[in-house]
């Protein structure tokens, strides 16, 4: 009879009613918002989708009807778990299901699953039922993998958000890395470059961590090949990979190639002296890396341009990263960021040549919450440097300027990073960095959904904004190079 009355309330729901995942981060888990009603023309609609909801667990629950014993053996053990279900539900919602069912001899489908899928297998089979599920950081790999393995669509894309939204998350052996080697085996772009995002922008924290020794040899070099990095300094990264490679113990060619990631060039010399007599790792493979280091101590002892007469300036060795180290940019906190227009001055190194280790730039900042676009105002005042316009509607801008100028800027491009910082799940991560020469109006989506306005925004801390600039000097190719 319940069976009956299911197939009834299934059919007259038809084509008026959609269900939607969503992900809330409150409690970690999905939250179903349920079987919501779309309006099929002026009249009123009358919905008892929750009822029918509570009577598809209840039914899960009790097994009355049931017509199909799923036996769920796991390949690494003897464990056995046993699900008694009905046909009607799990044809409606996985088509992998409905191929076995039509195929299927007798009442009972044996299901063969790893052990961490098995562990949540019964999760699984419940949101079939109820379209809800709730788990834990540990459970969102096995839930998709089910998820995917029998083309839950729905379930595939919730969890794949909610490890999305949840990658901040503090677990005491870390979960990012195992999320990027997963979706990097399943092809999930999307989660691929989420994690892998959130690594690079969070990498000083992550070094620090258990999960950094636990990094695959094919991730380490993507992230040691990337300039977007957010650390304290090139040193740092250098620390961590001495105990990366102690720790997993790769072969010669996978250290050499790893070593050689290091951009020696962006450490003083001061510290490259360091490294050679103190690091047992570097005397180890100095071989590898010698022709590095010998550019590297060039490149601290002749001008930029002398150097680029004779080398390439632009390659990585000489590109810096996002270093938050002093010498490269200054923290701001904004407190109460739509009030006015703030300024705020440092100063940082010109260049990471040693040539230029004492010589600084001052630069002014200054961010204004309500800009007018750049089409609509004045771009320089009488005394030469740009000024803001404030108007209401207007958007976030952050304007950078040197307080002077000076003949040893030439064969310098300075790239300005504007680094936002925020509190997700209980610790401050990097939430946007936008890169540009002069104004973040070059980048066209500054802050662009940050909704400044509203207290509970994403972006704001404490009812302030907390930014970091970063100043990147880099060199420029200014003479013909020397073959």
């Amino acid at each position: 009879r319940n069976q009956s009355l299911i197939k009834t309330d299934l059919q007259s729901l038809g084509q008026e009613a959609r269900t939607a995942v969503v992900i809330d981060r409150r409690d970690l888990g999905l939250n179903l918002l349920l079987l919501k009603e779309v309006q099929m023309g002026g009249g009123e609609t009358i919905s008892h989708s929750l009822a029918l909801v509570q009577r598809l667990e209840a039914l899960l629950a009790q097994g009355n009807g049931s017509d199909v014993t799923l036996r769920v053996q796991t390949v690494e053990t003897e464990q056995v778990k046993v699900v008694q279900a009905h046909s009607l539900v799990l044809s409606l919602q996985s088509p992998v299901f409905e191929e076995l069912l039509v195929s299927r001899n007798g009442t009972t489908l044996v299901l063969l699953e790893t052990t961490e899928c098995a562990d949540v297998f019964d999760k699984f089979i419940r949101y079939l039922y109820c379209g809800q599920i709730s788990l834990r950081l540990e459970q969102a790999t096995p839930l998709h993998k089910l998820a995917t393995k029998y083309r839950v669509q729905g379930l595939q894309h919730g969890v794949s958000q909610y490890m999305t939204q949840n990658l901040a998350v503090h677990s005491p052996s870390g979960h990012v890395v195992g999320w990027y080697e997963y979706a990097l085996q399943t092809g999930d772009e999307a989660l691929r470059d989420s994690c892998l995002q959130y690594l690079s922008w969070n990498l000083s924290s992550i070094l620090r961590t258990n999960e950094w020794t636990s990094v695959s040899n094919q991730l380490l070099m993507t992230l040691l090949k990337r300039s977007d990095l957010i650390l304290q300094s090139e040193m740092e990264l250098f620390a961590a990979l001495e105990a990366w490679i102690n720790q997993n113990e790769p072969d010669g060619l996978m250290a050499e190639n790893a070593l050689r990631a290091v951009r020696y060039a962006m450490m003083p010399p001061r510290e490259l002296f360091r490294l050679q007599t103190q690091s047992p790792l570097l005397a180890r493979y100095q071989e590898s890396v010698r022709d590095l280091l010998y550019l590297s101590y060039q490149f601290h002892s002749a001008s930029p341009l002398h150097m680029a007469k004779y080398f390439d300036v632009n390659c990585s060795l000489f590109t810096p990263r996002n270093y938050l180290s002093v010498a490269w940019g200054s923290p701001w906190v904004i407190n109460n960021p739509t009030r006015d227009d703030r300024s705020i001055s440092f100063q940082t190194q010109l260049g990471p040549s040693g040539h230029d280790a004492n010589k600084r730039v001052t630069w002014n900042a200054l961010f204004s919450p309500r800009w007018l676009p750049l089409s609509m105002r004045p771009m320089f005042s009488e005394q030469g440097s740009m000024q803001p316009s404030r108007v209401d509607g207007g958007r976030p801008r952050i304007i950078i300027t040197p307080a002077t100028s000076s003949a040893d800027f030439a064969g310098v491009s300075f790239q300005k990073t504007v680094l936002v910082m925020a509190r997700q799940q209980g610790q401050m991560v990097v939430r946007h960095v936008y890169n540009f020469h002069q104004s973040t109006e070059e980048t066209g989506n500054f802050l662009v959904d940050a909704d400044l306005v509203r207290k509970t925004s994403d972006y704001l801390t404490d009812s302030s904004l907390h930014l970091h600039i970063v100043v990147k000097p880099l060199y420029q190719t200014l003479i013909a190079t020397k073959k």
